[in-house]
């Protein structure tokens, strides 16, 4: 390892968003990233992660975070593990990266708020849409004002997975590690909407299984309301096996869409010269075409955080996402699901 490089041990491999990190980091070492250690409570993944990168195996938590050359944790256990796991990691003294979405309950959130503010270490969510190119230019349009009045803003966030085979055995929808996909992966477009607009003051949700009863929750809609009146929908299907448009912003004197920015439709066939992100501004004649290309995968985008969290690493930017910044977004994933029991509009401020 070079001098500059920083040591990283990773607390859990559940999470398959942190195997692109460490094959990023260790490809690329001006990033000065290595990961070194490992540990995760099943044997199976852990032997992977050996064998895929490389990593020393701890035989505990408190083994790995005992470690001389780990400075850095990402923690990608199952949501449930996510608070103890970052207790012990703070108390440690290590800097920390852990998936989202950040908890499985707000008890269990504000454990992990308190540990990172008594404790003082540097902790960021890792939370691939905050830093995709593409997204950030359509935050930078909002924020402009150019647009003029925001009335809605619309999010199509989708996967594949509630039509693989045997999906309903994984991690993922098993009760004592998440609470299920709506909570796992709606919270990445949830957060979308929370860090272009702020917090809402309430939300309107229907979520519901329609593909596969062994799997809650496969296809969901939340309407998140502001203050100003503007909307914010999120509309997730897990059952969706291809996609093009993803996100339309519409305000006043403007509309911005964006493509290609989920699993589905990124894996989809395009037309030639397909157009990833667009903006027509009232009295234009032609649409405004970004010069932020789509990736040709969905994997791309994900592997794109790997550069953003080294330098989060190296103290050379701010965290892309707090404690206290996940648990709100935490606390709009469960009003979803709220509302969707009541049959009723939930208030979030």
């Amino acid at each position: 390892m070079s001098a500059n490089a920083i040591g990283v041990g990773v607390l859990g491999f559940a999470h398959g968003h942190v195997g692109s990190y460490c094959t990023a980091w260790r490809k690329d070492e001006s990033l000065g990233v290595r990961v070194v250690a490992g540990w995760d409570h099943d044997a199976a993944r852990a032997a992977k992660a050996h064998d895929s990168y490389g990593v020393r195996l701890a035989s505990s938590q408190s083994d790995l975070l005992a470690q001389p050359d780990v400075a850095a944790v990402v923690i990608g256990a199952e949501t449930s593990l996510h608070a103890e796991l970052v207790e012990q990691a703070a108390e440690a003294g290590k800097a920390i990266i852990v998936q989202k979405p950040l908890a499985l309950t707000v008890e269990q959130a504000d454990r992990i708020v308190a540990a990172v503010a008594r404790t003082g270490v540097p902790f960021t969510i890792a939370w691939q849409m905050r830093v995709d190119p593409q997204n950030v230019q359509m935050k930078e349009l909002v924020r402009a004002g150019s647009l003029g009045r925001l009335f809605m803003l619309r999010r199509r966030h989708t996967l594949s997975t509630h039509t693989w085979p045997d999906f309903e055995k994984t991690w993922h929808v098993a009760p004592q590690f998440n609470r299920d996909i709506w909570a796992d992966d709606a919270s990445h477009p949830i957060d979308l909407v929370y860090w272009m607009l702020g917090a809402p003051a309430s939300v309107t949700a229907e979520l519901g299984s329609l593909h596969n009863p062994k799997i809650p929750n496969d296809n969901g809609v939340a309407i998140f309301r502001y203050a100003d009146g503007t909307f914010a929908e999120v509309c997730c299907s897990f059952t969706c096996l291809a996609g093009e448009n993803t996100t339309e912003i519409i305000a006043a004197n403007g509309l911005v869409i964006q493509s290609y920015g989920d699993g589905p439709s990124a894996a989809a066939p395009r037309p030639a010269g397909a157009v990833g992100l667009k903006w027509l501004m009232r009295g234009d004649k032609q649409w405004t075409v970004s010069k932020i290309a789509s990736p040709a995968g969905q994997g791309d985008r994900i592997a794109g955080l790997a550069g953003p969290l080294a330098e989060f690493l190296h103290g050379r930017r701010p965290p892309i996402a707090t404690a206290e910044e996940g648990r709100d977004v935490l606390k709009m994933t469960l009003a979803c699901y709220e509302s969707a029991e009541q049959g009723r509009r939930v208030m979030l401020r």
